[in-house]
């Protein structure tokens, strides 16, 4: 999503919790496709460093038009295998499932009540958050990550209800379907995997003029070009 902007000219800020790692991220984005990128050390899970965070996008930046809500952390963190070993809920500690829930859900909601009332008070700007197919939220083994995300999905509804009739627009997006990141066990097979890239073309068209106004919607990636093609006729 972060190349996808910036192929279309943005400005990008990519946030995570190791600062190094994150500053290499946006080194490598802002050499690749031109457009700058901006890495920032913030931890989700933290008001304060949400706060900073947010902060230090708006100056380096010189303000922000969209916030992406797509920070996670997924089942590896606590099952190893957990697409062919699932695990039953009761073995999760609960430093996991704390952990997992405050970066996916909390973190949500975090950065959303730092970024948008700035958005509200420069007139207006955009929320994406991204999700997951239902069928995930209650699978077999998915514990924490499942409640994690349809958690994060409800509040994402709560939000566009909060904003309506507001400048401030706010739409679901999710892959629809597995996708080739850091959340998936090494080894398993890449041809059952989405690209990564089948968020570009959706997230570039939430961002742009076209989606002026565009508020409430819950949008499949592998289904993007069908749902426009319909909504334009």
């Amino acid at each position: 999503m972060a190349a996808a902007l910036l192929d279309a000219g943005a400005q990008v800020a990519v946030t995570g919790r190791d600062t190094a790692r994150t500053a290499a991220a946006a080194h490598e984005l802002t050499d690749r496709h031109g457009s700058r990128a901006i890495g920032i050390g913030m931890d989700v899970r933290d008001a304060g460093a949400v706060a900073a965070g947010v902060a230090e996008a708006f100056d380096v930046l010189g303000g922000v038009d969209v916030l992406v809500n797509n920070a996670g952390i997924g089942m590896r963190t606590v099952n190893p295998h957990f697409l062919t070993d699932p695990q039953p809920f009761w073995t999760v500690t609960p430093e996991g499932f704390r952990d997992l829930v405050d970066t996916n859900l909390t973190g949500y909601f975090l950065v959303a009540a730092a970024v948008v009332p700035r958005l509200l008070q420069g007139g207006g700007g955009r929320v994406v958050n991204v999700s997951m197919n239902h069928a995930t939220m209650n699978r077999k083994g998915f514990v924490p990550y499942g409640p994690s995300r349809a958690g994060a999905e409800a509040l994402a509804r709560i939000m566009a209800a909060d904003l309506a009739g507001s400048t401030v627009t706010a739409n679901i997006l999710l892959p629809g379907g597995a996708t080739a990141t850091g959340m998936i066990p090494e080894g398993f097979p890449a041809d059952r995997l989405l690209p990564a890239d089948v968020m570009s073309a959706p997230i570039r068209w939430l961002c742009s003029p076209a989606a002026a106004g565009v508020h409430d919607q819950r949008i499949v990636a592998t289904g993007f070009a069908d749902w426009l093609a319909a909504r334009t006729g």
